[in-house]
């Protein structure tokens, strides 16, 4: 076959899978040529453990898992629930999320804080009331710590899980990647978030241990709509076997709660690795939000070394 042939068949594939990743296939969004601007490294270093993480293909699979751990906090749940347009623009709420991972992860430091107040302040109107794991009926908010402190735990455990599974090995190791995205998680208000993966863990046993979670008829209406999500025809069939990946990696005892089979049924780790594989083919070996840092940082070095003598 030639490389036109091969061309022809990829293209849409790759176009496909850059729209959804960014809301559009047809140019760089502009938030990220704006990570070249800036005038400092930002809060994580280059190549380290946030970086690695962050642009390597298993958060195809992250991102799936997050959502399904963060659903079983019915105040999480009530959130995308009653705010959340999901369902009319999955993609688009997706595309603003890896936004701010990859602002505060490859932004400059202002980049990073700017786009964090902004998040918190969307997180202002989501408000209401839901039943706990306990069936008591409380208020809450989007920016509640405890709240927060829950998305914190399902991103940073989806995130690590998936890459310790698929990944490149991490700087610093698995508590080098949670001591780093803690900050993360001060920028979000959140009070002293975990540094080390066995506290990570710890935590969402604590969490899951002391009851509050929950499953049920509208926690499986969720799990529905991300195992089917709307995808193109072209992404569907590597998208089913994302899915089963992001399953794989849970505990079973969360599977119950989200009314999936608790044993693997399919052996997935072989097939996952083979559609990360051909996803890093069509997305290049570094994604744009990074490529945008390295530009700003090379800017920087060449300004530190100033003019020959």
């Amino acid at each position: 076959m030639t490389g036109a042939a091969v061309d022809r068949i990829l293209g849409p594939v790759r176009s496909h899978l850059i729209e959804t990743l960014s809301g559009r296939s047809d140019r760089i969004p502009a938030w990220i040529l704006r990570l070249e601007e800036g005038e400092d490294g930002g809060f994580f270093p280059a190549g380290g453990a946030a970086w690695t993480v962050h642009g390597g293909m298993p958060t195809l699979v992250a991102g799936v898992r997050a959502l399904l751990l963060q659903a079983l906090h019915p105040g999480a749940l009530a959130g995308v629930r009653e705010h959340s347009r999901y369902q009319e623009d999955p993609l688009g709420r997706l595309a603003g999320t890896i936004q701010w991972i990859h602002t505060v992860t490859f932004g400059s430091r202002a980049q990073a804080i700017a786009g964090s107040e902004l998040v918190r302040s969307l997180h202002e109107r989501v408000r209401g009331r839901y039943v706990d794991g306990h069936g008591v009926t409380r208020a809450y908010s989007a920016n509640d710590p405890e709240l927060a402190y829950w998305v914190h735990l399902a991103f940073t455990d989806a995130f690590l899980s998936a890459h310790e599974r698929w990944g490149a090995p991490i700087p610093g190791g698995a508590d080098g990647y949670v001591a780093e995205w803690a900050t993360a998680a001060e920028l979000m208000g959140v009070d002293d978030p975990p540094r080390t993966a066995a506290d990570l863990r710890a935590r969402i046993d604590a969490v899951t241990d002391a009851g509050d979670l929950r499953g049920g008829p509208e926690v499986e209406e969720i799990v529905r709509f991300i195992r089917r999500a709307p995808l193109r025809r072209t992404l569907r069939p590597s998208y089913r076997v994302l899915f089963r990946a992001a399953v794989s990696t849970l505990e079973p005892r969360h599977r119950a709660l989200l009314g999936l089979p608790t044993v693997d049924r399919l052996p997935v780790h072989a097939a996952t690795a083979l559609v990360l594989g051909g996803a890093q083919v069509l997305l290049g070996p570094q994604i744009q939000a990074e490529l945008a840092a390295r530009r700003r940082l090379a800017r920087l070095d060449d300004g530190a070394s100033g003019p020959a003598a």
